[in-house]
């Protein structure tokens, strides 16, 4: 057997967990199980140690190695599961040595040395962020992520992220523009920027260039690039360039996530978040001025601690209030060290209440922009034989296809969850035979 990778958390991980994947085999591992973990609540955490026993159960005698944000911010506590080998750091995972060290490690005479089980270092210190062109993309994704920043320099009172990143660093625009290039001279349609504070991306590089510029330059320097998407972003950072793109340029793609967390302004100077309630509403509103069809995903936090019934109902408000598409809700989740832990918490059934009361909101948004879309016409990105997704990000019901094309096609309907679509011009009997219609 090979190497393994089990990707918790987020759209950064994924793409880790490739570069994960590609330096381990490399190395010379061989039947090992990499736990590639996320910080961001309790349950992620727990998630991670019940999938370490479930698959040493499983495979016995596979090496486990855990890696990612749990495993910066609580290596000890990995390290004394008995069913790990080997803890590596956030900065190592990405490096050929730390895998390089590990089957050295593992190969030792008489067994794993325990002083040599935790490899992770103070990841405050990592300052420069290596670019990482993934060869493992040649295998046909139609989207594929792109990491052009890591770390954060902010400090959320709720969050344990920056503990397991560092601060904020960035990949140099040239690097970033042929990572993007060659990606795309393999076959690849979408490509995602990615990253842990997106818009904070370029304040360390010479001259302080922005996402807008770079986003800019991206297209202006890749023309073969159907689509480009970006992924979650900090409204109050965003810059003029990348208005600019969003309202001048139909490849980047018409859908922003944005990190909202709240909607009531008291809740959010708990947080210590830099934007007000009425800040994300103007943004969204100026957004939509500039591109009228965009969709907007957001995070929101239920149950911060504080948080009464008043400050959430502005929460719950704010969908509608910004026109939310999609969202990603989060029970608060209470993280040692944080200064929220220490701050008058909420009780765990109002905040189970609560976000079950937000996920319903998020679901009726959802229905209501899959109704308004029926009658568009959407250029829609092939993912598999059964989906494709619009530029908007709805996904769509597909019945054979080719992936990684790009259709332009009519939406008839939807079945609650993914759009039904049909082929502008033909009557049904003249379909392709990689293409069915489907109706609501």
């Amino acid at each position: 057997m090979g190497v393994d990778v089990v990707t918790f958390g987020c759209r950064l991980n994924a793409f880790e967990s490739e570069v994960i994947r590609r330096e381990a085999e490399q190395a010379g591992l061989s039947d090992t199980i990499v736990i590639n973990s996320c910080a961001v609540t309790n349950e992620a955490v727990a998630q991670a140690r019940q999938s370490i026993r479930k698959l040493k159960r499983e495979r016995p005698t596979a090496r486990i190695v855990v890696t990612g944000c749990a495993a910066q911010t609580q290596s000890q506590m990995f390290a004394d599961m008995a069913e790990v080998d080997r803890v590596v750091g956030n900065d190592e995972k990405m490096r050929g040595a730390a895998w390089q060290a590990a089957r050295s490690a593992f190969a030792a005479p008489f067994g794993i040395d325990a002083s040599e089980k935790v490899a992770v270092a103070d990841i405050m210190a990592v300052t420069e962020m290596a670019p990482h062109l993934l060869d493992g993309y040649a295998r046909g994704l139609p989207r594929v992520f792109v990491q052009v920043q890591n770390g954060c320099d902010h400090r959320c009172t709720f969050c344990i992220i920056p503990f397991g990143r560092g601060n904020s660093r960035s990949v140099p625009m040239g690097a970033v523009v042929d990572q993007v290039r060659a990606l795309v001279e393999r076959g690849h349609a979408e490509i995602v920027l990615t990253g842990v504070d997106l818009t904070s991306y370029g304040a360390d590089l010479p001259g302080a260039p922005k996402l807008g510029q770079l986003t800019r330059q991206i297209l202006r320097h890749v023309p073969e690039l159907k689509r480009l998407r970006i992924s979650s972003i900090d409204s109050i950072e965003a810059d003029r360039d990348l208005l600019d793109v969003i309202a001048d340029d139909a490849r980047l793609m018409p859908h922003l996530h944005l990190s909202l967390q709240s909607g009531d302004d008291m809740i959010l100077k708990r947080m210590k978040r830099r934007h007000s309630r009425q800040d994300a509403i103007d943004f969204c509103a100026q957004v939509r001025r500039l591109r009228p069809d965009i969709a907007f995903g957001a995070d929101i936090i239920a149950g911060f601690p504080t948080e009464s019934e008043e400050m959430f109902a502005r929460s719950l408000d704010l969908v509608d209030e910004c026109d939310l598409t999609f969202l990603h809700v989060f029970p608060y989740s209470k993280r040692p060290g944080t200064p929220a832990a220490r701050m008058p918490q909420v009780a765990g059934g109002a905040i189970k209440e609560r976000a079950k009361r937000l996920r319903a909101a998020g679901d009726a948004a959802l229905q209501r922009r899959l109704v308004a879309e029926v009658g568009a016409t959407r250029e829609v990105l092939i993912e598999s034989d059964t989906q494709g997704r619009t530029e908007h990000f709805l996904p769509v019901a597909i019945d054979g296809d080719v992936p990684g094309m790009v259709r332009r096609l009519a939406v008839t309907g939807h079945d609650g969850a993914r759009l039904s679509i049909v082929i502008p011009g033909l009557a049904e009997g003249e379909y392709p035979e990689s293409i069915r219609p489907h109706h609501s």
